[in-house]
């Protein structure tokens, strides 16, 4: 199996382990990967709208979603990982206590700027942050110091660059920026994991995409989902 090229449309939190895999990939069959990162409702949206793509990568809602509406290749999904929300900051800063409801919620009041994904643009993790910031009754107060980014990439870029103390969005998306450091998970009682998985266009997909997904789904591949905070 040689030549060609996959086009790969995939969700933000699972950016660390694809990016580092498709390049193993083609060195070992010979397949150049397109990779298309964004958030979960904005590629959804897109592929939906019929944009192509060989292997798409949402959330198991998103990709649930898909398959009801007889988008997806029957029996063709994977489950990729978990991803969990959590806070980090930039690296050198002092590390925020999180660990109990209240911590958590006297962190985001102390921080002086606070970066999380825009839920305007179909980010996971920002719609969950928004709506718990609602139910914490602080939301008003917060508004004023929040630093919104498209994508959690853009979140983890705003903390590294010091835009933003705090930043909240899936640890996945903090750890391949380099100048972030990860303080932890939401609280339990606040806790927030989304899965993740890899399926195929209605239409059964090529060789070549259906090598990929099995790919992403070897043991070495699944450490290294791990070694990107995907359980």
């Amino acid at each position: 199996m040689s030549g060609g090229t996959i086009k790969v449309m995939s969700a933000g939190a699972c950016e660390g382990p694809v990016h580092a895999l498709a390049p193993e990939f083609t060195r070992a069959t010979g397949h150049e990967v397109e990779l298309v990162f964004n958030t979960v409702g904005a590629l959804k949206n897109r592929f939906a709208g019929g944009e192509a793509a060989d292997v798409i990568i949402l959330s198991v809602p998103a990709i649930e979603e898909l398959e009801q509406a007889g988008r997806l290749t029957p029996g063709s999904r994977m489950d990729l990982g978990r991803a969990v929300c959590g806070v980090a900051v930039r690296d050198g800063m002092m590390v925020p206590n999180i660990a109990t409801p209240e911590a958590f919620r006297r962190a985001l009041l102390h921080a002086q700027s606070i970066g999380a994904n825009d839920p305007a643009h179909g980010g996971s993790s920002g719609i969950y942050f928004a709506e718990l910031l609602a139910k914490l009754g602080i939301a008003d107060e917060l508004r004023p110091k929040m630093v919104l980014g498209k994508t959690g990439r853009e979140v983890a870029l705003l903390v590294a660059s010091g835009q933003a103390e705090l930043g909240v969005t899936f640890t996945s998306e903090f750890i391949p920026i380099q100048g972030t450091r990860v303080v932890g998970p939401l609280p339990t009682e606040y806790s927030y994991v989304n899965g993740y998985a890899g399926a195929l266009p209605a239409g059964g997909g090529s060789d070549a995409a259906q090598a990929f997904l099995a790919f992403l789904t070897t043991a070495s591949s699944k450490q290294r989902f791990k070694s990107f905070g995907l359980e």
